[in-house]
């Protein structure tokens, strides 16, 4: 029997054992955990796949309707101008690239500049 099969049997057969080890690590290295989830967090925030979600969740949190939001994100990332007044979208205050949706209804209409989008409702 090699490692890898020995290690899986002992697991099948010492579930409680286990069970009341990790509980008791867990207990007495509660800051090193917590350190350890913070920092994975830390990394895992910067990557596209969780700027993507936090995005996504946002929008449905707003009310945004969409049948798919993957392709709505798409076109989000791929407008570079706003719809209204043409001005290049950024960082900055006024020209922050914003999803404009219908209040009632959700459904998405535009990508526009944060001052355009403040202006429309």
């Amino acid at each position: 029997m090699d490692k890898k099969e020995y290690m899986k049997e002992y697991q099948k057969n010492n579930k409680e054992k286990l069970k009341e080890y990790n509980k008791k690590y867990r207990e007495n290295n509660k800051q090193k955990i917590e350190i350890q989830k913070k920092e994975y967090s830390k990394e895992y925030n910067k990557t596209d796949n969780a700027k993507k979600s936090q995005r996504i969740c946002k929008w449905r949190k707003r009310g945004v309707v969409s049948d798919d939001f993957e392709i709505l994100y798409k076109i989000y990332l791929s407008v570079k101008f706003c719809d209204i007044c043409n001005c290049e979208l950024n960082t900055n205050t006024k020209t922050r690239k914003c999803l404009d949706h219908c209040h009632k209804s959700g459904y998405f209409r535009n990508i526009l500049c944060n001052s355009c989008n403040v202006k429309i409702k």
